[in-house]
């Protein structure tokens, strides 16, 4: 069996944090959820490198992104389950 892929650090998060050197397009995998120790899948839309984070569900443009159980950014461009979320289409809350 293949380890993790993606690292979920709370399950109220809705991205998770890939840590192998990158996730191949249409990849299937395995995500840790560290909170309960529990486990889950997901396959991906895009390539994403090691640090990067993945959607877990579809996310609308104005929505928070959760990550670490606390709010993080806003979408500022729609991202669909398993797509790359990063500075094309999330914008820190800070500025």
């Amino acid at each position: 069996m293949r380890g993790t892929d993606i690292i979920i650090h709370d399950k109220k998060d809705n991205v998770g944090v890939v840590v192998i050197e990158k996730i191949t397009l249409n990849q299937e995998c395995n995500c840790w959820i560290m909170e309960n120790d529990d486990s889950t899948k997901i396959q991906s839309k895009n390539e994403i490198p090691l640090g990067h984070k993945i959607a877990l569900l579809d996310l609308s443009e104005g929505d928070a992104i959760i990550k670490y159980g606390h709010d993080i950014g806003k979408v500022v461009k729609a991202i669909k389950k398993g797509e790359h979320v990063h500075v094309h289409n999330v914008k820190t809350k800070k500025w």
